[in-house]
């Protein structure tokens, strides 16, 4: 009962909160549903690319065809590991098929095993690049919340401490039972941009440090499959 009671006071004490305190807390409410949004997407979408990054690692390593690999790697869409095969493995294929198969007619290209190398190597920068910003993209706006949360908050309760200060000047006189009503819901304001923060912060700081983790995965696996590469190809 007390717990009912005191959330009908918080309704209105915001019902009682002037226009500019009321559009602060909107603000705020908004900041902090965004902010829950993206991160419960990003979350699920981290856990669906984490699963498949490993396994599609384990499945390089048990077999190193890349033709078999590059295959595989369809049934993966999530993982940048899927990304980074299929943008590598067109500039390569047909050089490591002619090496490997027996009597194959040698192929006619000016590419150089160096020319190829140095196209993957870029190819594998690029689409690493992309593949992070993939993942890093709407998780600034929780370091934006974060950071700005508290300070627009602390204005909604300036704000309201100043009208309540104006209101007591304009009666002439003073005391709790006039004073409490307005700095409460003005602190109301701090609640709020604290309430919108701290999750956000949380969550921001959760997201990098995992995307941070694919992406050491990305560079490893990169390594890996260049070294595999420069192996399998033809030597100039």
């Amino acid at each position: 009962m007390s717990g009912f009671a005191g959330g009908g006071m918080l309704w209105q004490m915001v019902a009682g909160a002037g226009i500019v305190v009321k559009l602060v807390l909107a603000g705020l409410f908004f900041l902090s549903i965004f902010s829950w949004a993206i991160i419960l997407f990003k979350i699920s979408a981290l856990r669906r690319i984490e699963k498949e990054t490993n396994s599609l690692y384990d499945f390089f390593w048990k077999n190193k065809d890349l033709s078999a690999v590059h295959a595989a790697s369809k049934n993966y869409p999530s993982t940048p590991l899927s990304k980074l095969i299929q943008e590598v493995y067109p500039e390569v294929a047909l050089l490591i098929e002619a090496k490997e198969v027996e009597g194959t007619p040698a192929i006619k290209t000016t590419k150089t095993k160096s020319d190829v190398m140095a196209v993957v190597k870029r190819l594998l920068k690029k689409t690493s690049d992309m593949e992070k910003a993939a993942m890093e993209k709407s998780v600034p706006f929780l370091a934006t919340t974060g950071n700005t949360a508290p300070f627009v908050g602390l204005f909604g309760t300036v704000w309201g401490i100043m009208n309540t200060f104006t209101s007591i000047g304009m009666r002439g006189t003073a005391n709790i039972t006039t004073v409490a009503p307005g700095i409460a819901e003005a602190l109301i304001a701090t609640a709020m941009g604290l309430i919108a923060a701290i999750p956000a912060v949380v969550g921001y700081n959760h997201l990098t440090t995992r995307i941070e983790r694919v992406s050491n995965e990305m560079e490893s696996f990169s390594a890996d499959l260049l070294n595999h590469i420069e192996r399998k190809l033809p030597r100039d």
